[in-house]
């Protein structure tokens, strides 16, 4: 028995168009956020570096 491929989809073939929102004037960036999320990884990390040292020192 063999079975037939199954059609191949297309994206938007329904004619939905998917688009993100636009920003409202107030709100950061994209990249803007992508930096201040690493700077406070870089934050926390370095906090939990000096407070094992901290710890180790008492």
């Amino acid at each position: 028995m063999t079975t037939s491929e199954l059609p191949r989809r297309t994206p938007g073939i329904n004619g939905r168009n998917h688009t993100h929102p636009a920003p409202t004037p107030s709100a950061p960036s994209r990249a803007l956020r992508l930096r201040a999320a690493a700077g406070w990884v870089r934050f926390m990390r370095r906090a939990e570096v000096e407070g094992g040292l901290r710890e180790a020192k008492t």
